[in-house]
């Protein structure tokens, strides 16, 4: 990745939504170069998806967990498969006891067992730990 795939990563972080047009004019290059860049991020993996960011009041009766998880083996295959989990809203790579940390967004508890369940299936997962989030007091 050189700077130019940088920058139009960071764009769409900042709103996946914005149109090649519109990315182009800001980065300064050709809707080809932006269209080229985006498809050429996604055959690479770089670009895994979009989604929607909601505010965190937006869904007041959305269960949210953190699982921490332990991997034995190939980390990559492990990462693809939870990038691929409709549960995991994010995925951290983290040093200390668990080698990634996965916060879980899921509209009931019945949603977090399955999810919680096909997480623990992924082939390389040796562990995991879950805490569900009750409630935040900044941010």
């Amino acid at each position: 990745m050189d700077a130019l795939d940088q920058q139009l990563i960071a764009r769409l972080r900042h709103n996946a939504r914005a149109s090649i047009a519109e990315l182009a004019k800001a980065l300064k290059v050709s809707r080809g170069t932006v269209t080229n860049r985006i498809a050429k991020l996604e055959r690479a993996g770089v670009i895994v998806g979009y989604t929607v960011k909601l505010r965190p009041d937006a869904s007041p009766h959305e269960i949210r967990a953190w699982t921490g998880i332990a991997v034995e083996g190939h980390q990559q295959a492990v990462i693809r498969a939870l990038l691929g989990e409709p549960g995991v809203a994010a995925l951290h790579d983290t040093n200390g006891r668990w080698d990634l940390l996965a916060e879980l967004r899921v509209g009931n508890l019945a949603d977090l067992a399955a999810t919680l369940e096909r997480i623990r299936r992924i082939k390389g997962i040796s562990a995991t730990e879950t805490s569900i989030h009750l409630q935040s007091f900044r941010g």
